[in-house]
């Protein structure tokens, strides 16, 4: 059982180079030469095993943050706005999509070593976890403050290859006199399978997960969509320092402006047969 607040990526950047076109490339507001360290917990575990290859990876979802500028004194929030989020195996980093599922994948994984300058990837467990397989215990477990987690494996029929989900229970909902409960958490990373290459994952996506039964599981996926023209007035408003301004505005890079970010909604829902496992561990 994967004790997720307690588990963190720490990573170094490469010292910052400045960017032919762009003044605050990154966000970053630092000088040439510097680099910086960064360090954020883990929100969800996701395994996959190929039986056929014997391949299997590990992806692990980081903690986000609003778009910033790193590391400044004031005007630390980038105005238009966006999440950064990481995805990562223990040797690549993993895409995350914006798109729907039935989109052509874009994404390929990226060598961590050539992403950072160094990284390290800090998994903690509980020592005292517990299979809970009945509802009677999962109410008692809920009730005595434990921590938990949920355990979700599914087989994917077109592929061959058996994905678990392992993430913790933010929110639990249950009638006891009536043995019933329903997890609605998020967010996990679930894989995009069509990316799998036999050992690694190119891409996934960012989802919420919730299961009310031992054998099934529902997940709902996050999107990119596009604001009205009367929403993006307001939304693509710069305040402070603007993340596209240019060094030199008579020399755009191509393809300029590029588009500001989009809002993110959660719509897209898959179901599948599983094998659901809420795991409990003392809280003290």
């Amino acid at each position: 059982m994967v004790n997720f607040p307690a588990s963190t990526f720490t990573w170094k950047s490469h010292p910052w180079e400045a960017h032919p076109h762009y003044k605050w490339d990154g966000g970053f507001v630092g000088k040439a030469g510097q680099a910086y360290h960064v360090r954020f917990n883990l929100e969800s575990k996701c395994t996959i095993v190929d039986a056929r290859t014997g391949g299997s990876t590990e992806v692990f979802l980081g903690a986000p943050c609003r778009s910033e500028y790193t590391i400044a004194k004031r005007n630390l929030f980038q105005i238009p706005s966006n999440e950064w989020r990481m995805a990562f195996s223990h040797e690549h980093g993993i895409h995350i999509s914006r798109r729907p599922s039935s989109d052509v994948p874009e994404g390929k994984p990226a060598p961590l070593s050539q992403m950072k300058q160094d990284h390290k990837i800090d998994i903690r467990s509980f020592a005292e976890a517990t299979d809970l397989t009945e509802v009677a215990a999962i109410v008692a477990a809920t009730f005595a403050g434990d921590f938990l987690n949920v355990r979700t494996t599914y087989h994917d029929e077109n592929t061959g290859l058996r994905v678990t989900v392992e993430y913790p229970v933010h929110v639990m909902n249950l009638n006891e006199a009536d043995e019933e409960f329903q997890v609605c958490t998020g967010p996990i990373f679930l894989p995009d399978l069509r990316t799998w290459d036999g050992n690694e994952l190119g891409q996934g996506y960012v989802a919420d997960a919730a299961i009310s039964s031992f054998d099934w599981t529902e997940f709902i996926l996050r999107r990119e969509v596009e604001a009205a023209v009367h929403e993006r007035e307001w939304l693509d408003a710069v305040r402070g320092r603007d993340r596209l301004e240019l060094i030199d505005p008579n020399n755009p890079p191509p393809n300029y402006p590029p588009s500001r970010p989009k809002p993110l909604v959660f719509n897209e829902v898959w179901e599948f047969e599983s094998e659901n496992v809420v795991l409990s561990a003392p809280n003290r």
